[in-house]
């Protein structure tokens, strides 16, 4: 696969392997791009502004509306290559590529939507004479880098809407995971000026560093690790920037509950991609009135998921994105038994998997739980009280995203008004996101919000225009 620089396909001799993590095989290279094919990028997306800036909003939404019908053509085979290269299902994959495709039809609606307001100048002294008025203008170019777990979606979810603001975009996805974002972004610059979109692969420590210190960028979007995301920050100097640095993101089942429910949206919460998902269930936190049941039926129906070939329609879960990744979830089950928790079920790894895992008994000191764990485990945190269960829940450096099961609309609402997340979701499945709604967490989980409408808005800047 080939990186996208200024309209072109540019292939490098220096390779970087692309390898499918169910069976270790090579799925493709990506070139290993330098600081000067970065440079070349950004160059070319800085002397596109104009092309993009100039179109009419009906134009940048027809060429949307066109990448859309493009990338619906190709479904199958970019979800093939997502369940290629990160061993995501493939009912999964197909499931990514249908949000992508919602998203960028969001887009071409949205870009039509842009609105400036008019302001009441003579609500204050010297004004009674003057028209004031706001008009929203593209923010410039734009610095999109995305993980491996979601490789198209997140791409999308900053392309689209930086196009849709008539912005121009470089997008470094993951080289882990790097082949259907580069796929994507050769579909997309195909329908739009050269220079608009440019896709670079590489390392970080070459590449992503002057993606974030380069003058010539406007605005960073970046999904990620705290850590990077916290260097990116102390970097970005003027820069607008929106970060999304994962969750620590806690179930909440209290004693009123529908337990069948809860288990259903447990059992989808914390195996959803063997666990590699920001909004992923990393914290059950149960009251001990319903733990026996809730424990039981949770077994159960985690005994039925079906870990295997990711290709395969029937595979429920699929390996992590690496070995060194089974590792180190294997490394924090361990401590939490060396520490007390018993294992229910699961403890297993081979290879690049991790069987699912349930551990009862955890306490929240315990690194599992402490810190965001990236794989297929559902610890269970015992509580006696509503109050005791949204403490435990706000006591984490993140906050994203948190589910709560109750029975009561007065505990309800106590969850909405207490529980320190970016979102807070009711009696339904905690992995719950649609692509419309503002997305993004509080705390250490990051800052902005994604979703096409709160991007697009997050991708213009406003100038005031005053007629005396």
């Amino acid at each position: 696969m080939k990186m996208v620089i200024n309209g072109k396909l540019i292939d490098k001799d220096d390779k970087i392997d692309v390898i499918n993590p169910a069976n270790n095989q090579m799925v493709d290279t990506v070139p290993s791009g330098s600081r000067e094919d970065i440079k070349n990028a950004l160059k070319a997306a800085n002397d596109a502004k104009k092309d993009i800036k100039e179109m009419s909003s009906r134009k940048v939404s027809r060429i949307l509306y066109n990448i859309y019908e493009d990338v619906l053509k190709n479904s199958n085979s970019l979800a093939e290559l997502i369940t290629l290269e990160t061993g995501k299902p493939i009912k999964d994959s197909k499931d990514e590529i249908k949000r992508s495709v919602e998203t960028i039809l969001l887009s071409a609606e949205e870009s039509k939507r842009i609105y400036g307001e008019t302001v009441p100048m003579d609500a204050c002294i010297g004004g009674r004479t003057t028209l004031g008025f706001t008009i929203k203008v593209p923010i410039g170019v734009v610095s999109a880098i995305t993980p491996f777990n979601y490789p198209v979606n997140l791409a999308i979810h900053k392309i689209a809407p930086a196009i849709a603001a008539k912005n121009t975009v470089i997008l470094k996805p993951s080289i882990k995971a790097p082949l259907a974002a580069l796929k994507l972004a050769q579909i997309m610059a195909s329908h739009l000026p050269d220079g608009v979109l440019n896709a670079v692969t590489g390392h970080s420590r070459i590449i992503g560093n002057e993606m974030v210190l380069s003058p010539l960028v406007d605005k960073i979007s970046f999904t990620g690790s705290v850590e990077t995301g916290i260097s990116i920050s102390n970097k970005a100097g003027m820069k607008k920037i929106n970060l999304e640095l994962g969750g620590n993101d806690p179930l909440i089942i209290l004693e009123d509950a529908n337990i069948n429910k809860a288990v259903t949206a447990a059992v989808s919460g914390s195996f959803l991609n063997a666990g590699q998902v920001c909004i992923a269930v990393k914290r059950i936190i149960l009251h001990e009135n319903v733990a026996d049941e809730f424990i039981n039926k949770l077994v159960s129906e985690t005994s039925k998921l079906n870990m295997g070939n990711p290709i395969e329609i029937k595979t429920d879960i699929g390996p992590l994105i690496d070995e060194d990744a089974a590792i180190n979830v294997s490394t924090l089950v361990d401590d939490a038994l060396n520490n007390g928790a018993e294992l229910l079920l699961g403890g297993k790894r081979n290879g690049s998997f991790y069987s699912p895992t349930i551990l009862d008994h955890v306490t929240p000191n315990m690194k599992i739980v402490k810190n965001e764990t990236f794989g297929p485990i559902a610890p269970l945190i015992r509580v006696q009280s509503v109050d005791e269960a949204f403490e435990v829940a706000n006591d984490s450096k993140y906050g994203l995203q948190a589910g709560v099961f109750t029975g009561s609309i007065e505990n309800a609402l106590k969850a909405a008004r207490t529980i320190e997340a970016g979102s807070v979701i009711i009696n339904r499945q905690p992995t719950f996101r649609t692509d419309n709604m503002p997305f993004g967490g509080f705390k250490m989980s990051g800052m902005g919000k994604e979703g096409v409408k709160y991007a697009v808005e997050d991708m213009t800047k406003t100038k005031l225009v005053i007629f005396g």
